[in-house]
């Protein structure tokens, strides 16, 4: 399983002409289908007067989930070379949309789909790509006696203490690390006889 993945850290935008057909596109960072469907309809009411606004999508740590939209043009020929483009620079949270104003001459599919593609390349090469890290979270109590140890453990397994909860006898770290790291440094906190791990909600 992999512990990182590249998406985009700034939006993207291009415009690609072709036989004077107009292809305006934009790409996006996104993390959920809620921002997928906010930018496509932000654009789709900008550009209210386009005849095709197509586009697609990956999702997830491993760009696995995906969707293509062709908005009317031939089956094929818009979302899956857009999706192309996003799967060959290896990005996922990504949404690339390509607006097209017909310009009188028709393209074919096959000319479509050279225009869709080249139009999502030049916006992800606008856009600025950035390495996150997967992280995984874990939930520990520990008596405040070994609170200070348990503190250390994770400082030095390249762990991130994200909250800190106290009870009547016992602190509750909430740590963050990354997916790679994570067996490591469970099985150093389980030499603190006294600690429990919490499942966390």
């Amino acid at each position: 399983m992999t512990d990182s993945f590249l998406t985009l850290q700034t939006a993207g935008e291009a415009v690609y002409t072709e036989k004077r057909s107009k292809f305006y596109a934009f790409a996006y960072p996104v993390e959920c289908e809620e921002d997928v469907k906010q930018h496509v309809a932000a654009l789709r009411k900008k550009f209210y007067d386009a005849r095709h606004v197509c586009y697609a999508y990956a999702l997830g740590h491993d760009g696995m989930q995906t969707r293509c939209n062709d908005d009317g043009e031939p089956s094929g020929s818009a979302g899956k070379p857009i999706l192309g483009q996003i799967r060959s620079v290896g990005l996922t949270r990504v949404l690339v949309v390509v607006v097209r104003y017909f310009g009188g001459v028709k393209l074919g599919t096959g000319g479509l789909a050279v225009a869709y593609k080249t139009a999502a390349a030049d916006a992800l090469a606008a856009a600025t790509q950035v390495e996150r890290l997967v992280k995984e979270q874990l939930v520990v109590e520990v008596p405040y006696a070994d609170a200070d140890t348990a503190m250390r453990f994770v400082r030095e397994g390249e762990g991130e203490i994200t909250a800190r909860d106290y009870t009547a006898t016992s602190t509750l770290l909430t740590i963050e690390v990354r997916r790679s790291l994570l067996l490591p440094l469970r099985e150093r906190l389980q030499k603190i006889l006294s600690l429990r791990f919490v499942e966390a909600n």
